[in-house]
């Protein structure tokens, strides 16, 4: 599962993990913490649109860390 961080205001944190890749798109789950409120929502984004969001920054691929 790849996950990828997005641009959001200060003091949010939002990310988003493709969950399965289809034909022509992917199932992502978005999740949003916002002072401390967590909302989670599965949905489908097409590869082109998300291509698009990662060449213009908005979406940043987030570095696994190992855990020890």
């Amino acid at each position: 599962m790849k996950r990828y961080s997005i641009r959001c205001l200060p003091g949010n944190t939002e990310y988003i993990d493709i969950l399965k890749e289809l034909d022509n798109e992917y199932l992502v789950r978005f999740t949003r913490n916002s002072n401390g409120y967590i909302k989670t929502t599965e949905e489908t984004i097409t590869r082109h649109l998300f291509n698009i969001c990662v060449q213009t920054g908005y979406l940043n691929p987030m570095l696994e860390t190992a855990v020890a």
